[in-house]
């Protein structure tokens, strides 16, 4: 299954200009799959778990449930989606529209559905 899904990711990352990584993480920030190009940038495994800790401030300050965090960067932008107990996270240029980022939410829920059954499986 995991190379199946693989496949499909690696679809979803090339249809967007300048999305170079795509990351499904546990809720901890424990990567489950992860697809990317050459130009993905080096991701340190406490980058992705710091979304948890992001989503719990933005329900202490009464914003309701976090369910996506853009963050822009010099030279990179990171668009996290709240699909718990799954996070997805995307990697892409400063210039890359994050609209068409966004958009990416409706063609990946279907894999996640299948991941969220293997992970609760386990």
């Amino acid at each position: 299954m995991a190379d199946e899904v693989k496949k499909v990711l690696l679809q979803i990352l090339n249809k967007v200009t300048g999305l170079y990584c795509i990351i499904i993480s546990d809720r901890d920030g424990v990567p489950i799959l992860k697809v990317s190009n050459d130009k993905a940038p080096e991701m340190r495994p406490s980058f992705i778990s710091t979304f948890g800790l992001a989503i719990d401030q933005g329900s202490k300050l009464g914003l309701g449930k976090t369910k996506t965090l853009i963050c822009s960067y010099a030279h990179y932008q990171v668009v996290q989606m709240n699909k718990l107990p799954l996070i997805v996270s995307f990697v892409a240029s400063d210039t890359c529209n994050t609209g068409h980022v966004l958009a990416l939410e409706q063609q990946i829920e279907p894999i996640l559905n299948k991941i969220r059954v293997a992970v609760a499986e386990t």
